[in-house]
């Protein structure tokens, strides 16, 4: 079936919470603990347009089943090459090779822009991810213990991270504005 990877409208902002909030409820993809709301996740897009971060959808078929965006790694100067991103695929669809191409295309579009690195927190039980990140040439750089609690049990998250500029010094061009706060 052809998919097709897009920028993200504001129309397609229920699917992606749809998506999203079923991870939230039955996975440790996420560590939110309730579903998000669609106007806080309207209130997420509106920011992240206005920032200039971008939020891809995946669709097949007229359908948004997969989406993934990036941001901010931390808010000080001194991370502004650096951004942590997500990638979220409908239950039922994983595995199919639909996430690598999201993440692909966030990685392009991230090293166009003259970014460092890309990073990724996933539970560090979470194999299927954790190969998936490898397989596009993330190497897991940290593993913090029981940082997290969900499902009543304590989690770990391991860091990913990505090189994708090697000559992007201090006081960089990233193609973005940073975010103050």
């Amino acid at each position: 079936m052809l998919s097709v990877v897009r920028p993200a409208t504001r129309a397609d902002v229920p699917a992606t919470l749809e998506i999203y909030n079923h991870a939230v409820l039955h996975t440790t993809a996420s560590y939110d603990l309730a579903p998000a709301s669609l106007e806080t996740r309207v209130a997420w897009f509106d920011h992240k347009q206005e920032a200039g971060w971008p939020v891809l959808v995946l669709e097949q078929a007229g359908e948004v089943v997969g989406w993934a965006t990036y941001g901010p790694f931390r808010k000080k100067p001194g991370y502004a090459g650096t951004v942590e991103h997500s990638v979220y695929i409908r239950v039922g669809l994983r595995g199919a090779g639909l996430g690598r191409s999201l993440l692909t295309a966030l990685i392009a579009d991230a090293t166009a822009r003259g970014f460092h690195v890309m990073v990724g927190g996933v539970d560090a039980e979470n194999a299927g991810s954790l190969a998936f990140h490898e397989r596009l040439g993330f190497v897991q750089v940290a593993h913090f213990r029981q940082v997290g609690r969900k499902f009543g049990r304590w989690l770990d998250l391991a860091f990913l991270q990505l090189t994708l500029n090697e000559d992007v010094g201090e006081g960089g061009s990233y193609g973005f504005r940073l975010l103050r706060g």
